[in-house]
């Protein structure tokens, strides 16, 4: 299933790292093992942020993708459930359902 793996990591965390010239590095390192469909970085709530999507087969690979960035940064880290348009188009006869029943 795919997920939006939120990352917002403190300032303080980032800009050490950014300060001894390892943030580039450390973040690299973990997208090199996580393999994310893709990666956008950006800022969130006053901080750095990454916004990566990520496809897990089951819930227990949860820590493999969310520790590198607790660990690494202190980040603060969300999983959120997302679609593709493809996606989208699978579930239209579940929304067509969902709207004869309750809309």
């Amino acid at each position: 299933m795919r997920f939006l793996l939120k990352v917002e990591y403190p300032v303080e965390a980032a800009n050490a790292k950014a300060r001894d010239g390892s943030l580039a590095q450390t973040i690299q390192a973990i997208l090199d093992v996580q393999k994310p469909e893709a990666a956008y970085f950006l800022t969130s709530d006053g901080k750095r942020a990454g916004f990566i999507f990520v496809n897990l087969d089951d819930a227990s690979e949860i820590p493999a993708y969310a520790e590198p960035w607790f660990l690494a940064l202190n980040a603060k880290v969300e999983f959120i459930p997302a679609m593709n348009a493809q996606d989208l188009m699978k579930a239209g006869p579940a929304i067509e359902q969902a709207v004869k029943q309750f809309g």
